[in-house]
């Protein structure tokens, strides 16, 4: 539903006093792609994978017990942290960052080719030509 033209010049008056208030959180939340937040996750998942490993190298070196758990252990969350970037970057993660409009969707690509049947499928169907045979 379009906006009338009093609510337009109310929206753009809040607007402009949003930008002469906070000018860094409006570039910030200006963004209109939610990928770019995912990636700037990815690289801080990297750069705490690093550090995980750097710690585990150096409690394995220095022969402390808990600084080598420590790093694996921030290695670990790292991971899991910059895959869930991952997945939601690509659209694979709960439909929280839908791709970008106008780029074709993963998803999308596999059912224009057709699906294949799963095992499952293919078991029954031959459980059906078996039985229309006799």
């Amino acid at each position: 539903m379009p906006l009338s033209e009093h609510e337009q010049r109310l929206l753009d008056q809040i607007e402009q006093a949003l930008y002469a208030e906070d000018p860094k959180w409006a570039n910030a939340v200006r963004i209109s792609d939610p990928r770019n937040h995912y990636k700037r996750r990815l690289v801080k998942a990297s750069i705490g994978f690093l550090l995980g490993v750097v710690l585990l190298m150096v409690g394995v070196v220095s022969q402390v017990i808990a600084l080598g758990v420590g790093g694996f252990v921030v290695m670990l969350a790292a991971c899991l942290w910059g895959l869930s970037s991952w997945k939601r970057m690509n659209g694979f993660g709960g439909g929280e960052a839908p791709p970008a409009p106008g780029a074709p969707g993963r998803r999308d690509a596999g059912r224009a080719r057709g699906r294949r049947p799963g095992f499952m499928e293919r078991m029954e169907e031959r459980w059906r030509r078996r039985h229309d045979d006799r």
